[in-house]
């Protein structure tokens, strides 16, 4: 039986490979993200998670298939990426206060026994109300949004900030779980 290896740490992404009933182990990438440009593009979010996967796929034996995974939120073509510190997560919560963003999730999956690969790239659109400065404060104080991409968690917001969505609600939280049954089956695994 080929094993299933989560290359992330994150609680999220492991509840949604929980809520999808596989079987699995964590085996967190240390692959230093290093973006060396701001500007959004498919290519540069799916090389990131394809660099994750194949940072723990150097580390393993050869009959696991590798799960690495990004997520970053774009506000005009622009990435926001996890804050450095309270005052940026200010910052970004307010560029993105009254506008339509984007969240885009890449999955690279890869089968250390059959040296296959597959990469999907999913797309949803969150659009928050316009926020006021105690709002986005409060929401900075209660819910340490520092290590978030965008600076926030969709299934944490509190009344008054999301306007709405579009697309799949679990790509915004990290991991759209119709993507990773998709990758999974490219590489032959069944669920």
């Amino acid at each position: 039986m080929v094993k299933l290896i989560l290359a992330s740490n994150s609680p999220r992404r492991k509840k949604i490979f929980s809520d999808l009933g596989l079987d699995f182990e964590v085996i967190p990438s240390n692959y230093e993200e290093k973006l060396e440009t701001d500007v959004f593009s498919y290519d540069l979010i799916e090389d990131l998670a394809t660099q994750k996967a194949l940072d723990v796929v150097r580390r393993i034996g050869n009959n696991e298939i590798v799960i690495g995974a990004d997520t970053v939120v774009i506000l005009h073509n622009k990435i926001l990426g996890k804050p450095k510190d309270k005052k940026d997560a200010f910052r970004m919560l307010s560029e993105l206060s009254g506008n339509t963003h984007s969240v885009v999730t890449s999955i690279c999956g890869i089968n250390t026994k059959t040296n296959r690969a597959a990469l999907l790239s999913t797309t949803s659109y969150v659009r928050f109300k316009t926020l006021s400065e105690e709002i986005i404060n409060n929401y900075i104080e209660k819910f340490n949004p520092l290590d978030k991409a965008g600076s926030y968690g969709i299934q944490e917001l509190p009344e008054g900030i999301l306007d709405k969505y579009e697309g799949s609600f679990e790509n915004i939280i990290g991991l759209a779980p119709e993507s990773v049954t998709a990758v999974l089956e490219q590489l032959g695994y069944k669920i």
